[in-house]
């Protein structure tokens, strides 16, 4: 099985930064395209990013100049930038990964959600 571990979320003031880290591991053969998403209280889950394996992006369209998409393959890592927050940034942010295990089964696979809230 293959799980991913968020980490990095927490409380900031407007204006500020966070890096969220997401971490898979387990029996992974391949990472194909790594996604964070988020949902804020009372609201639908949102696209916040994308990113393919070989390092193409997307980006929804209210994080655009401010949020930055990253991987580091090798680690199989996935980061989030988070620049100038804003308090509608507040969500739990979740990481979603496509992958192809060990043995040879295909996988999408979400992690716990992190808390990122931004504050005055």
């Amino acid at each position: 099985q293959v799980q991913l571990v968020e980490s990095g979320g927490g409380s900031v003031q407007p204006g500020g930064s966070l890096r969220l880290s997401c971490a898979a591991s387990g029996r992974i053969f391949n990472m194909y395209t790594m996604r964070w998403y988020r949902q804020a209280s009372g609201k639908q889950r949102e696209l916040v990013a994308a990113i393919s394996s070989g390092g193409s992006t997307n980006y929804g369209d209210s994080v655009k100049g401010r949020f930055t998409i990253s991987r580091d393959n090798a680690k199989n890592t996935m980061y989030l930038q988070m620049n100038s927050l804003k308090p509608e940034d507040t969500a739990v942010y979740y990481c979603n990964a496509e992958c192809r295990t060990v043995d040879a089964r295909y996988l999408e696979v979400w992690g716990q959600g992190t808390l990122v809230t931004v504050s005055s």
